[in-house]
């Protein structure tokens, strides 16, 4: 089985809520279904930092989030699946819960 990102896409300023209790009830179906890896919310993207290593033993520690756009990835799940075409059904339902788009990537082994 292929692992697969499900990302939640959010545009800066768009309100974040979705139906109480809806992506909960995707969540326990991705468990009872055997799909379910991983998966949460993110912290706003002010919590967020950049590292990035230079040459020699520099490092460069920035506050805030690596690229200046209004979408951003606000959560996300991991789950198994046997194909791309199971893995976007699950994002469909995914996105229904929250009412956001989402981006299905396959991860590389």
């Amino acid at each position: 089985m292929t692992q697969y990102l499900l990302g939640v896409q959010m545009v800066e300023g768009e309100s974040a809520e979705s139906a109480p209790g809806a992506v909960e009830a995707v969540n326990r179906d991705m468990v009872a279904q055997g799909v379910w890896v991983f998966g949460g919310g993110l912290e706003a993207r002010s919590a967020a930092s950049v590292v990035r290593a230079h040459q020699g033993n520099d490092v460069l520690i920035t506050d805030g989030p690596f690229a200046e756009s209004k979408e951003y990835m606000a959560g996300f799940w991991v789950i198994e699946a046997p194909d791309v075409e199971t893995a976007q059904s699950w994002a469909a339902r995914a996105s229904k819960a929250c009412d956001r788009p989402i981006e299905v990537t396959p991860f590389d082994a």
